[in-house]
C-alpha cells in the first residue's frame, strides 16, 4: 500500500487485532471491500488492544497516528474495518477533520453501487435508511429547537433530528409495504414451482466464490461476472432443463461474508428466500482460497440466521483450475454425493454436478409418487 493514490480516492485503512482468529485474512477481505468501493487504499494502520477504546475505538494515541496518516497522504475518508458505534464515529470525524466509514457503512455503500433491480434498490435503501437513523446527529451542528408557532404561545417545536427521524420512519414503512408485494409475487411464482414438483436449487456461497461463472455455465443467463466482492446482488432466476432431471429452476444470490451486517440480512431477507424455500442448495466454495473453512462457517452462519440451515446442501469446490485438485465428486455413508470439485470457467466437472442434481432431482419425484396413493386414499370413501 505504498503507492500514493490521487486525493480524490484515497482511503486510510484501519485494522485492530482483538486477539480474534483471521486477523490477516481479515485485513485482506477490508482491502478488497475498498477497492470494490472505488476506493484506492493508500495507508494501513495496524494495533492490538483488548477491547474498543469507548470514545474513540482505538484509542486517543493511535487516533493521532491515523491522522498524521490522512495528512500525509491527502486521503479522503478512513475506513475502519470494525463496527463504530454513533458517537465513536462522530468523535473520530471530528479528531480526523474527514468523513469515517465502519465496515457497515462501506459494504453498504458498495451494495447502493451494485443494485440493479428495483427491488435491490429498495432494499439497500431501507438498510441504509436504518443504518442513518442512528446517526442522525453526524449532520447536525445545529441542534436548537426551533419554536412551533408565533408570539407568547408559540411552543417548542421538534428538533431538526426529530423531523428526519420522523420522515425516514414514513420511508422506512413505505419501502417495506413494496418489499411485502414483491414477496407476494414471488410467493406466487413459488407456488406453481411447487405445483408442477420443478426442483429449485439455490447457488450460495462467500462472495467471489465464482457463483455467478457457475450460473452462467449451467444456464448460459449471461449474468455479469466479474473478480470483485459483491460483483451480484440481485437474485436471478432461470429455468433449465438437464438430461435425466428434466426442468429444474436455479436461482443465483447475494454472496455471503463474514460480519455481514444483520441490517443487510435483514433487508434482503426477501431475496433470501428463494434460499430457505429451495429443495438444495449448492454451496460454491474457492477452492483456492486458504480460508475457504472458516468462509464456509460464515456462510452457514447466514444460513442459520435466516432459516435455510436444514436444507440439504451439496458443496461446490470451485476453481480447482488454479489448485492441484482433480474433477470429481465424493460420497457421503449414505452414497448421496456430497461434495463436487470443479471448475466453472474451464467447465472441467460440470458433468459431475449435472449428476449429483439429476440424482436429487430422481429423489424428489420418487418421493412425489410415493405420496400419491395417499392423497388417493384420504379421498376414497367407503359405503
Amino acid at each position: 500500500m505504498s503507492e500514493r493514490p490521487g486525493r480524490a480516492d484515497a482511503a486510510v485503512l484501519v485494522g485492530l487485532d482483538f486477539g480474534a482468529d483471521g486477523y490477516s485474512e481479515s485485513l485482506d477481505e477490508l482491502r478488497l471491500l475498498v477497492e470494490s468501493s472505488g476506493l484506492k487504499p493508500c495507508a494501513l494502520i495496524q494495533g492490538k488492544r483488548q477491547r474498543p477504546d469507548p470514545a474513540l475505538y482505538a484509542g486517543s494515541g493511535k487516533a493521532e497516528e491515523i491522522a498524521a496518516a490522512v495528512r500525509e497522504h491527502e486521503a479522503v475518508v478512513v475506513v475502519f474495518n470494525h463496527e463504530l458505534s454513533p458517537a465513536q464515529q462522530r468523535n473520530l470525524e471530528k479528531k480526523l477533520e474527514c468523513p469515517v466509514l465502519d465496515r457497515t457503512g462501506l459494504i453498504l455503500g458498495i451494495f447502493a453501487q451494485r443494485a440493479r433491480s428495483h427491488e435491490g434498490k429498495l432494499q439497500v435503501e431501507l438498510a441504509q435508511l436504518e443504518y442513518a437513523s442512528t446517526r442522525l446527529v453526524r449532520g447536525w451542528t445545529h441542534l436548537e429547537r426551533q419554536r412551533g408557532g408565533g408570539g407568547f404561545l408559540g411552543g417548542m417545536g421538534e428538533t431538526q433530528i426529530e423531523i428526519d427521524r420522523r420522515l425516514i420512519g414514513k420511508r422506512v414503512k413505505m419501502l417495506k409495504d413494496k418489499l411485502v408485494q414483491f414477496k407476494r409475487r414471488r410467493d406466487v411464482q413459488r407456488r406453481a414451482r411447487v405445483r408442477g414438483e420443478v426442483l429449485s436449487v439455490s447457488l450460495v456461497g462467500y462472495t467471489n466464490a465464482g457463483k455467478s461463472t457457475l450460473f452462467n455455465a449451467l444456464t448460459h443467463a449471461g449474468s455479469y461476472t466479474a473478480d470483485k466482492l459483491f460483483a451480484t446482488l440481485d437474485t436471478t432466476t432461470r429455468r433449465m432443463y438437464l438430461e435425466g432431471a428434466g426442468n429444474l429452476v436455479l436461482s443465483d444470490t447475494v454472496g455471503f461474508i463474514r460480519d455481514l451486517p444483520h441490517g443487510l440480512v435483514a433487508s434482503f431477507r426477501a431475496t433470501l428466500e428463494e434460499t430457505i424455500h429451495a429443495d438444495l442448495l449448492l454451496h460454491v466454495v474457492d477452492a483456492s482460497s486458504g480460508v475457504r473453512v472458516p468462509q464456509i462457517a460464515a456462510v452457514n452462519a447466514v444460513l442459520a440466521e435466516i432459516g435455510a440451515d436444514a436444507i440439504p446442501q451439496v458443496l461446490v469446490w470451485n476453481k480447482i483450475d488454479l489448485t492441484p485438485v482433480l474433477p470429481g465428486l465424493e460420497r457421503d455413508e449414505y452414497g448421496k454425493i456430497c461434495r463436487v470439485s470443479l471448475s466453472a470457467k474451464t467447465g472441467a466437472g460440470l458433468d459431475f454436478l449435472r449428476t449429483a442434481l439429476a440424482e436429487v432431482a430422481a429423489a424428489k419425484k420418487s418421493a412425489a409418487a410415493n405420496r400419491e396413493p395417499e392423497h388417493h386414499q384420504k379421498d376414497t370413501y367407503v359405503t
